[in-house]
């Protein structure tokens, strides 16, 4: 559940397609979850890709385009400024 989103449709998830994807996807949600970035431990769940669908196009990036909407204002923002500062070293210029 992420705030008022409920639902198998909201979870999140990191969809992989070889074994070394797999590991680097753990280990990284290892770290962030060791370093307590969030206040609750991250239980995105990592699956081997199976078929895929795409999205409506309202929905591609979606924070991109809506990022003054309030859920992204007040949800969606605040995180990704503390994940930023955290994490500031690793994120590409």
């Amino acid at each position: 559940m992420q705030g008022n989103d409920r639902g198998t449709q909201y979870r999140s998830v990191i969809f992989y397609n070889s074994d070394l994807q797999k590991k680097e996807s753990e280990d990284f949600i290892t770290e962030l979850n060791n370093a307590g970035v969030f206040n609750n431990k991250i239980v995105t769940e990592v699956t081997r890709t199976t078929t895929f669908y795409k999205a409506e196009n309202y929905h591609q990036n979606y924070y991109a385009q809506n990022s003054n909407q309030p859920y992204c204002s007040f949800v969606i923002n605040p995180k990704l400024d503390k994940f930023r500062k955290k994490f500031k070293e690793k994120l590409k210029k």
